[in-house]
């Protein structure tokens, strides 16, 4: 995903070079509206990064989860996207000043990009998870909506702009010659630049189709690129069983430390792995137990948020000292779950000392 971050900083710095160029020449609403696009594609790429695994891959849920776009097809994708944003940006400060051929080229890939922005939204807006991780559901989407849903109302914009001003152009183009007039009125009506592109449509697509199965591509990649991942709205492809999650957290990891100081009292099984056990561990476990009993939707947010920061926070405690140092911090914490325990179970260190058995 590192080219995406770099286009992502070269979008940001042109974009700001750009505003004091295009000052006056575009209404300030729009450059403002520009800013808004520009900072959405952050958030797609924040959501790429964070989603950026094929279907043939085993994962670990808390750690990543699977790609919107199959991989090995997305150089289409990226070319129709650079296609279309070289298209907004010669209509966007030119409009029909452009040369007629230029203008109906660039028209042609705009219409291109707009029907593969729709497709690019209807794959973003579903995410279902349930397969790969009970904790999650439509998952991720909102980091990648904005991006397609402001580039088509970007395109739709400049389109309607275009036909608006052709449509005025006709209309006060007056000939002396009545012949001359009659096809003036005719192909305003019939045969303006959208008109054009309208027919070079699939033409144009043909040839860059072409084109990039010389470099590598598929014929039908723009079908592929959706349709082969899992988890999405156009998916075809399961994905294998997801891993075991590796990580210990951080009453487990505050338990290796120095036996006189975190007292360990046997060994212990999670997922078929042999873990250190002392009565803090317990008394953790314990009490997600009791929220567990409680609220049950309670306990999956709660234990959702902890997969996801507690694990990679539990990484970075490697050491016997550090171990040391987190079961002393994690005491106040033992203590509010020993009270809560006392407070709401009948039996309170039955259900303590049932753990890891």
């Amino acid at each position: 995903m590192g080219f995406l971050v770099l286009l992502f900083v070269i979008l940001l710095v042109f974009g700001i070079m750009s505003l004091s160029k295009i000052k006056g020449i575009v209404p300030t609403r729009e450059i403002i509206f520009a800013a808004v696009y520009v900072l959405s594609f952050g958030l797609f790429v924040l959501g790429m990064m964070l989603h950026d695994q094929e279907y043939t891959h085993a994962i670990d849920p808390i750690d990543v989860c699977y790609i919107p776009f199959g991989g090995r097809h997305i150089i289409s994708l990226f070319v129709y996207f650079l296609l279309y944003h070289i298209a907004v940006l010669f209509i966007w400060i030119k409009g029909r000043k452009l040369p007629p051929l230029t203008l109906v080229l660039m028209l042609v890939f705009l219409m291109l990009g707009m029907v593969i922005n729709l497709f690019v939204l209807a794959q973003v807006i579903f995410h279902d998870t349930t397969s790969i991780d009970m904790y999650k559901g439509n998952d991720g989407t909102f980091l990648f909506i904005a991006t397609p849903l402001l580039s088509l109302v970007i395109g739709i914009s400049l389109l309607l702009k275009i036909i608006k001003a052709e449509h005025t152009a006709a209309r006060d183009r007056v000939f002396k010659n009545a012949f001359l007039q009659r096809c003036n009125s005719y192909l305003a009506k019939k045969f303006d630049e959208t008109t054009w592109a309208l027919i070079l449509l699939l033409p144009v697509f043909i040839v860059i189709t072409l084109i990039l199965v010389l470099f590598g591509q598929d014929y039908n990649s723009l079908v592929k690129v959706f349709t082969d991942t899992t988890t999405w709205t156009f998916s075809q492809k399961m994905h294998p069983p997801v891993l075991e999650h590796r990580g210990h957290y951080l009453c487990t990891v505050a338990a290796k430390g120095h036996p006189r100081i975190v007292k360990p009292l046997k060994i212990g099984h999670r997922h078929g792995h042999p873990i250190i056990v002392n009565r803090q561990l317990q008394i953790a476990n314990a009490f997600e137990e009791l929220i567990q009993d409680i609220s049950p939707r309670g306990h999956r947010f709660i234990r959702h948020n902890y997969d996801k920061y507690g694990y990679n926070l539990s990484l970075k405690i490697n050491t016997e000292r550090a171990s040391n140092i987190t079961y002393l911090l994690m005491r106040p914490l033992e203590w509010f779950f020993l009270v809560t325990l006392y407070l709401f179970c009948v039996q309170p260190e039955v259900k303590i000392k049932k753990q890891y058995h």
